[in-house]
């Protein structure tokens, strides 16, 4: 799917579209945050934390750089994680430069040469990022950098660690040189394309992803059910639908007395009241949904990789 936006300016600068693609857990959602300076995106240690195509915008004096946060790609085992890699995989048609991101501290697999092999035949600029460097080591950061060399041709190589800040803006300097002059895609004052509803979902996703346990992670999803503004109040009310696939998966969500829901809110509306701005009331709800991730029209309906 082509990625779609319009100019929001005619004012000619460098401008574009940079693609972070990778496996689960290589950082992009990390960096993605760091390059933008806000949270944007979701982060945590469980695998397909994301699940959209999220698009970041960093907009500089000189430059409009809109930052494609993808789902980590990986063998699928259902419906949700083939989506997920359909989506990935289709960021890297439409942009101007396809960022491989590579974890440090893991050796470099056969996962990692799928996906080079994918950046491999992009059409856009490729440069090969190594995340995590304050966790690795010199000798293992040069022998990734070799074996992803091996499988596919990099413009350029970026060590970086999104955590600490080392060689952020320098990989956003290498990416800005290979973009094109044009218009701004997007708003000056706009961070990220995601509708606000999606934005607040994935927030009470991530505090779920952070806290539960086992299979769990796995089989949430959550969707705005309502969301109103009062001005006269100043307070946003939120209801939101945890979905699960079992019911004893709604327990431990819900935990003894409501005690693990309840502190799931307590987290998510800490986010979201810094998100917004102002007082938020949030009620979260749990339902059971039997096996949707094997259902790819539920995994869009939940709006997962291209659903949205």
């Amino acid at each position: 799917m082509a990625i779609e936006s319009h100019p929001a300016s005619s004012d000619e600068v460098k401008s574009g579209f940079v693609a972070l693609v990778g496996r689960p857990n290589a950082g992009k959602s990390t960096l993605t945050n760091a390059i933008v300076g806000r949270k944007v995106s979701i982060t945590s240690d469980t695998p397909q934390t994301t699940r959209q195509r999220l698009r970041a915008v960093l907009d500089r004096d000189d430059a409009q750089l809109v930052i494609v946060d993808t789902p980590g790609l990986h063998k699928p085992q259902d419906a949700l994680g083939a989506e997920l890699n359909r989506a990935a995989l289709a960021s890297l048609q439409d942009v101007d430069v396809a960022a491989m991101l590579v974890d440090a501290t893991k050796p470099f697999g056969r996962g990692d040469e799928w996906v080079a092999s994918h950046v491999a035949k992009a059409r856009a600029k490729r440069v090969l990022v190594i995340t995590k460097v304050e966790l690795s080591t010199h000798v293992a950061i040069e022998k990734q950098i070799e074996a992803a060399r091996a499988v596919c041709a990099f413009d350029e190589v970026v060590v970086l660690s999104a955590v600490t800040g080392f060689n952020v803006d320098t990989f956003v300097d290498t990416v800005v040189k290979y973009l094109p002059c044009g218009p701004r895609w997007f708003p000056r004052d706009m961070s990220s394309d995601q509708p606000i509803e999606v934005m607040i979902a994935e927030f009470v996703r991530e505090k779920i992803l952070r806290t539960a346990r086992e299979e769990v992670p796995h089989a949430v999803g959550v969707i705005v059910d309502d969301f109103t503004y009062d001005d006269r109040k100043d307070l946003y009310s939120v209801f939101a639908i945890v979905y699960v696939e079992r019911d004893s998966q709604k327990g431990i969500i819900i935990g003894k007395g409501g005690s693990a829901l309840k502190a799931v809110g307590t987290e998510a509306r800490e986010d979201l009241e810094r998100l917004l701005g102002s007082k938020v009331f949030l009620n979260l709800s749990v339902k059971v949904k039997k096996d949707w991730r094997r259902d790819a029209a539920q995994v869009r309906r939940f709006g997962y990789g291209e659903g949205r």
